[in-house]
């Protein structure tokens, strides 16, 4: 692990640090499980508005500009 070569006030930070930033992921995993965050729910479905365009090569014949 990179903590090995830190001095050791430094490995102290560095594995504290660590330990929370991996709490406030999984908090943040199970949040996203439980539905709760985000209040954009709709971030995954497409629509019209949102849906990329479909690429010239797969375009019908006679669409293409």
């Amino acid at each position: 692990m990179e903590a090995y070569n830190l001095p050791i006030g430094l490995r102290s930070w560095f594995t504290q640090r660590l330990i929370k930033q991996l709490e406030m992921e999984k908090e943040a995993i199970e949040n996203a499980s439980k539905g709760k965050g985000s209040s954009n729910s709709n971030t995954h479905t497409l629509t019209p508005n949102n849906a990329p365009s479909l690429p010239p090569q797969f375009a019908p014949p006679g669409s293409q500009k």
